[in-house]
């Protein structure tokens, strides 16, 4: 690939134009805000100017709303060769197309399972889809090199190319992603009210909750009625569980003891089926959770601290796969979860606990 343009210097965009941008390719950068494209600019991400003629690859990082219209407007202009996106749903744009006047043989959805908590061009990395998944969902009209650019294009940022049909794409990310996002917002709404001292004594787990709840409302707003249905139908199933949730602690407060025990079981069920469907969750590179272990250090809080943490772990041989950090106010102090190979956290404990460190059992 020697020419892109990238719609959209969010984010997403600025990081796609970064990486290829590192890789040789002349990128033109576009932005429905000026001061955004600018930015990606100054960041070494490409040129405010347009093409001189027709570029390899552009590469739509606009909203789900957008993405149909938006095609079907640089299409008409000749901007590309071939065309993609980075929207978190598949099915619309696809079916939206037509009615605007696009043109689907150049046009492949594509979706790279990457992100940050940081939003805007000044949150972009190169690096930020190096070894991540890049869904790509051609359709049946979709012509070979569009389909080829798409794939440099994945490679160029490093990313693992994965191909899905629209509809399946959809209701995966309901599960995994939109339906979660929706709880999680939920779940931190109960806090606006609640009383200033409970939410004081709120923990690490909470926080991890509710994390993906401080998105932009705006932006979720447009990818969840891009996928209502398929979300509609992930929360509905959740909700007759958290319906049977409900019935099972209300019974541990009754009298009948026979009922009392069957909600205890029928809690631990559930809790039990949590701790199945989180096992499955993959880790780096895609490693499911049950292939590691989690080694937990407490530590001070102070400056160094961590940076000694793991120079210590580097030290004992052992590769670091993942890593937790949770706070604890009184006293300061935090416990770091170091998630490593399951025949390493043995060697690991010991190793840490020689050169003085408080590792957990």
């Amino acid at each position: 690939m020697r020419s892109a343009a990238v719609i959209g210097t969010g984010l997403i965009g600025t990081s796609v134009a970064l990486a290829l941008s590192r890789r040789g390719v002349s990128v033109h950068l576009s932005d429905a805000d000026p001061a955004s494209a600018r930015t990606a600019s100054a960041m070494g991400a490409g040129s405010l100017d347009l093409p001189e003629e027709p570029v390899d690859l552009a590469v739509f990082a606009v909203p789900p709303a957008r993405i149909s219209a938006e095609v079907a407007r640089w299409q008409r202009s000749g901007l590309a060769h071939a065309y993609t996106d980075v929207g978190s749903v598949k099915a619309r744009p696809v079916e939206e197309l037509a009615a605007f006047g696009g043109d689907p043989t150049s046009y492949v959805g594509g979706h790279p399972l990457a992100g940050g908590e940081r939003s805007g061009p000044l949150a972009a990395r190169a690096d930020l889809f190096h070894g991540r998944y890049w869904v790509l969902t051609p359709s049946d009209r979709t012509e070979q090199s569009a389909f080829n650019h798409t794939l440099e294009l994945v490679s160029l940022c490093g990313a693992v190319p994965v191909l899905m049909d629209t509809t399946e794409h959809d209701r995966a990310v309901a599960l995994t992603s939109h339906a979660p996002h929706l709880v999680s917002a939920l779940m931190a709404s109960r806090l606006a009210q609640a009383k200033d001292a409970s939410v004081r004594i709120s923990g690490q787990g909470l926080r991890d909750m509710t994390r993906i709840a401080a998105g932009d409302p705006g932006l979720w707003s447009d990818i969840l009625e891009a996928n209502a249905a398929a979300v509609a139908e992930v929360l509905q199933a959740f909700a007759g569980e958290l319906a049977f949730a409900v019935s099972a602690l209300r019974t541990l407060g009754g009298s009948d003891e026979a009922a009392r025990k069957q909600g205890r079981r029928d809690l631990e069920e559930l809790l039990r089926r949590g701790n199945a469907g989180r096992e499955r969750l993959p880790q780096k590179e895609g490693r499911p959770l049950f292939e590691l272990a989690v080694v937990s250090v407490e530590v001070s809080d102070q400056p160094g601290v961590l940076a000694q943490l793991l120079a210590d772990a580097g030290a004992a041989d052992v590769n670091i796969e993942d890593v937790r950090i949770e706070h604890v106010p009184d006293p300061p102090r935090g416990l770091v979860e170091l998630m490593v190979e399951r025949s390493a956290a043995a060697s690991l404990c010991a190793s840490l606990r020689n050169v003085g460190w408080r590792v957990q059992a």
